[in-house]
């Protein structure tokens, strides 16, 4: 029996437009389960990073609740929230969002030193392990402009997972990627999830759903379809690829 690690009920997000009002969530009920890696899938527009955003606290919902560790993260104050994403979520984006004129490994413990609950020396070393584990040490005094968009994403990897998020929230990270550097973050992605970090992303591409252990598929704000999968192998992707086509081509995608 998996744990839930955080659940939404009758969640909706509208935003007024032109004096009406456009209903991107509708009811959506939804479990997130600890070790999952899940993939919300869609087509654009569908309503995949709002929802995203809505169970990571990023963004309010207009109604329903999200719950996570006991708590209503639809109700909590700002100060809460951006507590809640320091010490319990990490974040990567498809645009990396690292801050210019900060080295890679400046950029990975701000985090971690604006959290205060780690010593500055244990940052420091937990950073470094991340960059060599990401393999972006040798460029770690680099700035973002320096390096590759595969190394920068790397580094935000690193970022987000620096102070041991209890989820991972994706939206799209691969978006911007070439197809190598696609499958080094993935691969870095299905590690992490391996050791045990779950992880909730948004993606368009097929190649990237492959990685999940949960397909979930939302049609205009709602959740109309989900695949559940084993742990993925790479000699098996062949197969697994057939199977989410045929599941998503059975879904109109």
């Amino acid at each position: 029996m998996k744990n839930i690690i955080l659940s939404a009920k009758n969640l909706c997000k509208s935003f007024a437009h032109n004096g009406g009002q456009i209903h991107v969530l509708q009811h959506v009920d939804l479990e997130l389960y600890q070790g999952d890696f899940t993939v919300i899938m869609g087509a654009s527009g569908s309503g995949k990073s709002t929802l995203l955003y809505a169970l990571s606290g990023m963004d309010r919902a207009t109604a329903g609740e999200v719950i996570y560790d006991g708590k209503d993260i639809v109700k909590m104050k700002e100060k809460e929230l951006s507590k809640l994403r320091y010490t319990d979520f990490g974040f990567i984006f498809q645009q990396m969002h690292l801050v210019s004129n900060l080295t890679l490994f400046e950029n990975v413990v701000v985090p971690a030193y604006l959290n205060k609950e780690k010593p500055a020396a244990e940052v420091r070393k937990r950073a470094d392990e991340l960059l060599e584990q990401m393999s972006v040490s040798r460029i770690k005094d680099h700035l973002p402009t320096q390096v590759s968009g595969g190394e920068q994403q790397r580094c935000a990897v690193a970022r987000a997972v620096v102070n041991s998020p209890k989820i991972l929230f994706a939206d799209e990270p691969t978006g911007a990627l070439n197809r190598k550097n696609t499958t080094d973050v993935l691969n870095l992605l299905t590690e992490l999830n391996g050791e045990g970090q779950s992880v909730l992303m948004v993606t368009h591409d097929v190649r990237a759903a492959l990685r999940a252990s949960r397909i979930l598929y939302l049609s205009d704000g709602k959740i109309i379809g989900e695949l559940t999968l084993p742990f993925y192998e790479s000699d098996k992707e062949k197969s697994r690829e057939t199977q989410v086509n045929a599941w998503l081509t059975s879904l109109e995608w």
